[in-house]
């Protein structure tokens, strides 16, 4: 009787594995749709505005120039998002925050963050009144602030130090880990940040770059090329802009460092989605200006 129950028991537990087991993958044989990850560079013409969505977070770094903050608070309704986690001013040049007062007087907002400079220009003062309206306190953009969001990790990296008369200089420089996979988001930073990172030690690599200063031969040094090793950079420039971005000398740059380059001015808005192991790119034809 004994061994009988015995045998009895084991064929039962083979009878319940095969029942449940139902053709389910095991933890690892596809990729868990909540860790999913999606980047959009947005198409604003000559400017700057990209936007993280996890699944419970977004984060907005820039609005594009003035006139473009409608045509994000589209894009971001399309995308069926109704408030912003945080919003990363990265420097005040006004293709970068020009767009951020309508688009926080369209959506509420968790969290401000800009670089501590001094600034007296209309567009900036729209932003500052903008962020006032929302009842928050604009947080500081430096190097080793940590950003709170769930399923990433996104940290500030620069400025190391306060920057110069070149609000560039200024430039916030974001780093977003997912999983395996990681980008680098460079707003207008210019070559001295670029040296102030190589120098700093950190680990800069990166599967996509986003390119500093909209292709401008100000950024994109060799050496920092060669450190982030990107296997795609994300170029946001104006169709046919009258500073000729990208320059012809950061093109050759990124094709002898055998880099995939996409661009806005001719792909439109660019959608990168990681699942943490790998990453898609398409263009968004739905996401584009009016």
């Amino acid at each position: 009787m004994k061994w009988g129950s015995v045998a009895l028991l084991a064929l039962c537990l083979i009878v319940v594995f095969y029942m449940t087991r139902d053709d389910e993958p095991l933890p690892g044989d596809r990729p868990d749709t909540a860790s999913v990850i999606n980047v959009y560079g947005f198409d604003v013409g000559q400017g700057d505005s990209t936007l993280i969505q996890t699944k419970n977070d977004t984060v907005l770094i820039d609005g594009g120039n003035n006139g473009k903050g409608d045509d994000i608070v589209r894009y971001l309704k399309t995308l069926g998002i109704t408030r912003l986690t945080a919003v990363i001013a990265t420097h005040p040049d006004a293709d970068h925050i020009g767009g951020l007062d309508t688009i926080l007087d369209a959506l509420p907002v968790d969290q401000v963050y800009a670089p501590r400079v001094n600034h007296t220009t209309e567009t900036y003062r729209d932003f500052l009144l903008a962020v006032k309206k929302q009842g928050v306190t604009i947080k500081t953009a430096k190097s080793g602030v940590v950003i709170p969001i769930e399923a990433v990790r996104l940290k500030l990296l620069a400025p190391l130090r306060d920057g110069t008369s070149d609000l560039n200089s200024w430039s916030a420089v974001v780093q977003l880990i997912h999983q395996d996979n990681s980008f680098l988001f460079m707003g207008d930073a210019p070559i001295r940040t670029e040296q102030d990172l190589l120098e700093s030690g950190m680990d800069l690599r990166a599967d996509v770059l986003k390119i500093g200063h909209h292709g401008a031969d100000t950024s994109s040094s060799i050496p920092f090329l060669q450190a982030v090793h990107p296997s795609r950079a994300l170029i946001s420039a104006g169709k046919g802009n009258a500073y000729g971005h990208p320059r012809p000398t950061v093109m050759n740059a990124l094709a002898a460092e055998s880099i995939t380059v996409d661009r806005t001015d001719r792909m439109g808005t660019i959608q990168y989605m990681s699942n943490g192991q790998t990453i898609q790119v398409k263009s968004r034809t739905d996401l584009r200006p009016e």
